[in-house]
């Protein structure tokens, strides 16, 4: 019986580190990372020689910057690819917890972590849309990419759009998958027909 060999592509996924201005709601805001954050990113690469063959990055400086000095310092080629920038919080965008809840009051996140189908902040993007965009660009990736090993440097918005997808989690509980500053999530990705199937590695390493 002869049986149909699958080509693998490995795709890993990696969160930013921390921007200035610290923690908040920041969406689509272009903050830079801070000292601090470039630091995060560094050690979460390690000193050896990385396995990618492409970096795919957000044009969000906060990623970018760093993919691209990766790519310098390595020889690897970088990708901008605008449909994995952040989730788009709308009226919510650069504030930080504590600023939500004075504007509005204390319950706004827990009720928008419970049910953000339902209770997205105002002029907030869709989480349905964001997914098409995310998946879109996920798809293309695994596509011009077959058998190599990628790079994303994105948010944790598009990592935990990215595992949703792959693992079949409602929307509703996009926001039960943590995701720390520069955390790597790496997937497998088998050629299934037009699709592919995608498998989670690990999530929260650094290599």
């Amino acid at each position: 019986m002869i049986t149909e060999e699958r080509v693998s592509t490995l795709i890993d996924l990696m969160r930013h580190g921390e921007p200035v201005g610290g923690s908040r709601y920041r969406g689509q805001v272009d903050d830079p990372l801070s000292d601090k954050g470039w630091q995060q990113m560094w050690a979460a690469v390690g000193r050896e020689a990385p396995p990618w063959d492409i970096i795919i990055t957000s044009p969000l400086q906060r990623c970018q910057a760093f993919a691209e000095e990766l790519g310098l310092r390595y020889g690897i080629p970088v990708e901008p690819e605008p449909r994995i920038k952040e989730l788009g919080f709308g009226a919510w965008q650069g504030k930080t917890h504590e600023e939500l809840a004075t504007l509005y009051d204390p319950g706004v996140l827990q009720r928008f972590f419970r049910d953000p189908m339902t209770n997205r902040p105002k002029d907030g993007e869709g989480l349905g849309d964001f997914r098409e965009r995310v998946v879109a660009a996920l798809q293309e990736t695994v596509d011009k990419h077959v058998g190599q090993h990628v790079l994303m440097v994105c948010h944790a918005g598009v990592i935990r759009m990215v595992l949703a997808h792959i693992l079949e989690v409602p929307l509703r509980n996009l926001f039960r998958i943590k995701v720390d500053n520069a955390m790597i999530t790496r997937i497998e990705c088998l050629e299934q027909g037009d699709e592919f199937l995608g498998h989670l590695i690990f999530h929260g390493r650094t290599l």
